[in-house]
């Protein structure tokens, strides 16, 4: 993903073989946002990208960059999902 703006964000991890391994929760300011879902996951060149559904229904790509030891979140969806819709 080139050009887009990342914004630092504090994540909760899930640690198993490795440190990091995968979000489990991530803060946007003072808000903690759960993650219900990983929907898909790749790996950039130093990066490793998440896409997931959280649980307050929206969709977000983030993305552990291992060069600076941090955390960003890439994109947001706040379209709800069809399962969060059948919910109510």
């Amino acid at each position: 993903m080139t050009g887009e703006i990342a914004i630092p964000v504090r994540v909760e991890c899930y640690s198993g073989y490795r440190a990091d391994e995968r979000p489990e929760a991530f803060w946007l300011g003072r808000r903690r946002i759960g993650v219900r879902e990983i929907l898909d996951r790749w790996l950039g060149e130093d990066r490793a990208y998440f896409k997931v559904a959280a649980e307050d229904g929206a969709r977000y790509v983030v993305r552990r960059d291992d060069r600076c030891d941090r955390w960003e979140l890439v994109l947001m969806d706040a379209t709800p999902s069809p399962t969060m819709e059948a919910r109510g």
